[in-house]
């Protein structure tokens, strides 16, 4: 894979200013609610995009983040206690924004026994309660590689797990994570395979990697059986972060999706924008129709 180098942001990385009436019934409605989003706390660039189609991505166990990814915009430090009732708020929420396919995510939470497992159990049982019908897609941490967080998680049938490989392993180090932490993030995924979860991760390009650290990642992903992927391009979103290194351009993405679908991913999205949460409603009815 070619990756092309830019002085500048190319055109394609060009985002949509806030206009839709929606977008502000959204940050209105969180504001309300007293909750978080990663869609602002990570400063994402499709935010007005999805925001406008009353869509976001739920931030639960506060704001702060114990960790400090140096790609990451999410504040860092030592959290606030976690709020008992935020499972019921993101429902009210959920409610309002009619809402049928539901993404959770968190900050990363080491000072909670499990990570903050329990409460993202909590929270699935919360809305399903409410909404027996929806559809959730979790994006968790890795719980310290606690098998037993995992499970408390799983238990509650979400309908899609989520875990992030960020990069390449070669990269970790560049990224401020170790590089022990790069198997760990895959085991967690190969268990919850095990425990019979739907199984998505991604990876952001940019930082240096080369054509083959990005084929190694897909390899890595494809052995433990990993059904879905996204793959986006790093952008440098505070000061405090790492600097971008390469831009790489829509027809490589495009190049790159097709060798991961031709590598058994059953869905991959692959773009200068792609996050995590992009489309995942779509991602997930290419699972609904047999493959798995």
């Amino acid at each position: 894979m070619q990756i092309i180098s830019f002085q500048k942001k190319p055109h394609w990385l060009r985002v949509q200013f806030p206009t839709s009436p929606n977008f502000f019934y959204v940050d209105r409605l969180l504001k309300e609610k007293n909750l978080h989003s990663i869609c602002q706390s990570a400063k994402c660039p499709n935010i007005s995009e999805c925001w406008a189609h009353k869509t976001a991505t739920f931030l639960l166990l506060g704001d702060v983040c114990t960790r400090n990814c140096a790609f990451c915009a999410v504040k860092t430090g030592k959290p606030e206690p976690v709020s008992e009732n935020e499972g019921s708020r993101i429902a009210d929420a959920v409610s309002a924004m009619g809402l049928q396919y539901v993404v959770l995510t968190s900050v990363t939470r080491d000072d909670l026994y499990d990570g903050g497992a329990s409460f993202f159990a909590e929270t699935i049982r919360t809305l399903k309660k409410r909404s027996p019908h929806i559809k959730i897609e979790v994006l968790i941490p890795d719980f310290n590689g606690q098998v037993q967080a995992l499970k408390t998680v799983i238990d509650e049938r979400p309908d899609v797990l989520n875990h992030n490989l960020e990069v390449p392993e070669v990269l970790y180090p560049d990224i401020n994570r170790k590089k022990e932490n790069y198997a760990r993030s895959l085991q967690i995924l190969e268990e919850a395979k095990k425990m019979g979860s739907v199984t998505k991760s991604g990876i952001m390009l940019g930082l240096g990697e080369t054509g083959d650290d990005v084929l190694h990642a897909l390899q890595d992903l494809r052995h433990i059986d990993c059904d879905l992927l996204t793959i986006g391009q790093y952008l440098k979103a505070t000061p405090k972060n790492i600097n971008v290194k390469k831009y790489v351009s829509p027809e490589e993405f495009e190049q790159l999706k097709k060798k991961a679908l031709s590598m058994g991913f059953i869905d991959v999205e692959a773009g200068p924008l792609i996050r995590s949460s992009y489309n995942a409603h779509k991602m997930y009815r290419s699972i609904q129709k047999g493959i798995v």
